[in-house]
């Protein structure tokens, strides 16, 4: 869909829904969901709520032994080896899924870095687009048999309201010839997370997969972790003395409440028939305007589809020369 369904459809929920009450009603037995980054903030979250609607969760997890501790106790949860910024290892992991011979329902690409220093993956790329977006490319273009054999699946894009910083740096995507600005990365790989649903979504369709971008939410989490204290003091997330200003407790969403656009919309009965949209706060979002503030909507350069197919080809490319 392109940016003019961009519209609200009323879901009933808000930005403060979390994601146990996104999914009261919805019997999820039976489903086999894989997300990626389900360990840790807003990831576990996700992985508690569908688990407790009958779901069998796959964390795929770079670090298992972590991964495994943090979900000791949580059933029908496996927990498997994959590195997002080692395409061999991706491949190895949707190789093993697809050997399995079971369907897979719902596929939630959550895992991510974000303002990382710069760092090089694969054979050069930039490591948050690399790990971001390439990563789950290869993992979602491995797992589609799984995904057509659902008979009615949903793939969703962790995109994030950072994908206002910047369109795709069509000419220099990895820093090649520029200086590497951190979050200008961050933004391009999330405009390139939206642009991969929207992307899929269209390709896929006919085969009964839709695809979704979300942006989650602001939320204190370890995506934090290569921000200094000073940095965070600087753009107003925190005092001088660590705590966190009131305006931020009020905007800022707590993981269960981060959780649950990415939950609502892998499972709303609402989406029928939709896809290739950018959603949050539990519903698809506006398409912003000069109006819109930089922290809301979705900007239209991250639902074109004609940059989204210039993406998906451009990325095709780089994928196959791993």
């Amino acid at each position: 869909m392109a940016a003019a369904d961009q519209k609200p459809i009323g879901s009933g929920f808000h930005a403060k829904s979390t994601a146990s009450e996104v999914l009261e009603g919805i019997d999820l037995k039976g489903k086999n969901i894989i997300v990626t980054g389900g360990y840790s903030g807003i990831g576990l979250e996700m992985v508690r709520a569908l688990v407790a609607a009958g779901a069998s969760i796959t964390v795929p997890a770079r670090r298992v032994e972590v991964a495994a501790e943090a979900l000791a106790g949580i059933p029908d949860v496996t927990v498997a080896a994959m590195d997002l910024a080692d395409i061999a290892s991706v491949r190895a992991f949707a190789g093993d899924y697809e050997a399995s011979g079971k369907p897979l329902d719902i596929l939630i690409n959550n895992a991510g870095i974000m303002a990382c220093p710069e760092t090089r993956v694969g054979p050069g790329w930039e490591a948050q687009f690399g790990v971001n977006y390439l990563g789950h490319m290869a993992l979602t273009v491995g797992l589609l048999p799984a995904l057509r054999r659902a008979g009615g699946a949903r793939v969703i894009a962790l995109s994030s309201t950072a994908h206002i910083i910047t369109d795709v740096l069509w000419d220099d995507i990895h820093f090649e010839r520029t200086d590497y600005q951190k979050w200008t990365a961050y933004g391009q790989s999330k405009t390139a997370d939206a642009l991969f649903a929207n992307a899929l979504d269209r390709r896929e369709a006919a085969n009964g997969i839709r695809a979704f971008s979300v942006h989650p939410g602001g939320i204190f989490t370890p995506l934090q972790r290569y921000l200094p204290e000073e940095e965070m003091v600087a753009l107003g997330w925190k005092n001088a003395d660590g705590t966190v200003p009131e305006r931020v407790k009020a905007m800022f969403k707590t993981p269960a409440e981060g959780a649950s656009t990415a939950v609502w919309a892998a499972t709303s009965p609402k989406l029928e028939g939709m896809g290739g949209l950018y959603c949050e706060d539990c519903d698809i979002a506006k398409l912003g305007d000069e109006t819109s503030q930089r922290w809301e909507h979705v900007r239209e350069w991250a639902c074109d589809e004609a940059n989204a197919d210039k993406l998906w080809a451009l990325s095709e490319e780089m994928l196959a020369a791993v």
